[in-house]
């Protein structure tokens, strides 16, 4: 049996959309409004990727998309704070970049999306990051998770009208492959990409592509803990159903496009299962696994709340009642607020009043983006609050590697020393270069950071 890992690091890399509009006039490039964007991040360190002060990744990814990779989690509440801090912290330079907009003269604000699919068709990711024991065999793990990751679209897909139709996730359009070490080319479910960012010895990077971003907390929570459970019982040798597909690919674009579950899916020569019968036979064994699992990193209490409302999920999938979920999941409370305005417009589904809500809904300004309305409305739930989500922003996790790169940043930003910092190395380049690397994701102290630290305060003259 495998080493097992119930204290669980986890983290998300999103990339949002960008645009600048005068009213509903676009009047910039992605690539001129995300200069703006990054003005003071550039002005600050001299790079447009970097790592903030809550030891979180912010950059300018390739196509012009504004990038966040959260620090590394050990808990579900964790995880969604530090995702929800990254929207915090892109608002504080949308802000900034509003500002520099009005004294160079244009008309126009910010807007960021957090989608995964622009006007033009092009896509961009949510990508999960859980970290495995190294003793597990990554392709035969990989193939038992597939049935799981394509059927999962029924529980966090984030819904979009996709030609003249209302499908119920973003990505299922977007992904050809099911396992492989390509990001763009041929997206794949899961990415094969070997780096772990720790010990090679004792870890492996579990990196899943074919999620869309999520505004509700809720349905991110559904999402991240549906997964980190099934990857718990694999690790451990627990009962997981075995369901392999003979083309999991196949199914992907049948299932987006069929909000009652019942999608046949093939087995690998044992018949057919319907999409949400392969879901309820997870979601059965995450149940029992939590009777016996070990309550360490993400509380039983939190991953029973998960099993709830994936429960929940199923059951107003299978019985049409969707008012079990629809202030939870996102693709139910984007279809339900879709489904009114269509009404009420009397029109089809490729009206471009419903194609602006369906953008809108995923502006990160809290003040403008539709799902932050129907959260202040009380017509979306939570999972947590406000005051950690602004803990988040500027703090580090107290509770994994990632203090340590936060601690270290505090002092060479404060001493504006020389340094270079990534997942695993701290480093001061003078007076003379020094280097610390942090192979164990888990550890959040350690006296070589201490010792480089002070070394940064007593050379603090000479930086």
């Amino acid at each position: 049996m495998a080493q097992t890992y119930p204290r669980r690091i986890m983290g998300v890399e999103t990339e949002f959309g960008v645009a600048a509009y005068d009213g509903a006039t676009p009047v910039l490039t992605p690539e001129e409004i995300s200069r703006y964007l990054f003005r003071p991040v550039v002005a600050s360190y001299r790079s447009s990727n970097i790592f903030s002060r809550n030891a979180s990744r912010l950059y300018l990814d390739v196509g012009s998309h504004p990038e966040y990779a959260t620090a590394e989690c050990d808990s579900l509440s964790q995880l969604i704070a530090y995702d929800k801090a990254g929207e915090l912290l892109f608002n504080r330079l949308a802000a900034q970049a509003d500002e520099a907009l009005a004294r160079d003269g244009v008309r126009g604000t910010t807007r960021l999306f957090k989608n995964n699919v622009d006007s033009q068709g092009n896509s961009y990711g949510a990508h999960e990051n859980y970290l495995i024991s190294r003793e597990i065999v990554l392709k035969s793990a990989s193939r038992k998770l597939l049935p799981f990751l394509i059927t999962r679209q029924l529980l966090c897909g984030a819904g979009m009208i996709n030609k003249g139709r209302f499908v119920i996730s973003q990505r299922a359009d977007q992904v050809w492959e099911g396992i492989s070490s390509a990001t763009t080319r041929t997206r794949p479910i899961i990415n094969t990409r070997d780096e772990p960012h720790g010990d090679s010895r004792r870890f492996r990077r579990m990196h899943i592509i074919v999620g869309d971003s999520n505004m509700s907390e809720c349905t991110f929570a559904l999402k991240v803990g549906s997964t980190q459970l099934v990857l718990e019982m694999l690790e451990a040798g627990f009962d997981v159903p075995e369901l392999e597909l003979a083309n999991p690919i196949d199914h992907m674009r049948d299932i987006a496009d069929d909000m009652t579950g019942q999608t046949d899916l093939i087995l690998d020569g044992r018949g057919t299962l319907t999409a949400l019968e392969v879901q309820r036979a997870f979601m059965d064994a995450a149940k029992r696994w939590l009777e016996v699992r070990p309550d360490e990193g993400t509380p039983n209490e939190e991953l029973a709340r998960v099993v709830d409302l994936w429960s929940r999920t199923l059951d107003a999938i299978e019985t049409g009642d969707f008012s079990l979920v629809d202030q939870e999941i996102d693709w139910v409370i984007k279809w339900k607020l879709l489904t009114q305005f269509k009404h009420k417009l009397d029109c089809e589904w490729d009206h471009p009043k419903l194609a602006q809500v369906d953008l809108t809904y995923h502006d990160i300004n809290r003040d403008r983006g539709l799902f932050y309305l129907l959260e202040r409305k009380g017509l979306a739930k939570r999972w947590i609050d406000d005051a950690a989500i602004e803990q988040a922003a500027d703090h580090a996790p107290a509770t994994t590697r990632a203090a340590l790169r936060g601690k270290f940043l505090e002092a060479v930003r404060e001493h504006n020393a020389s340094h270079n910092v990534d997942w695993v190395h701290l480093k001061v380049n003078r007076p003379d270069p020094r280097t610390v690397e942090l192979q164990d994701p888990f550890a959040n102290t350690d006296e070589r950071v201490d010792s480089l630290i002070e070394y940064v305060r007593e050379h603090a003259e000479n930086n």
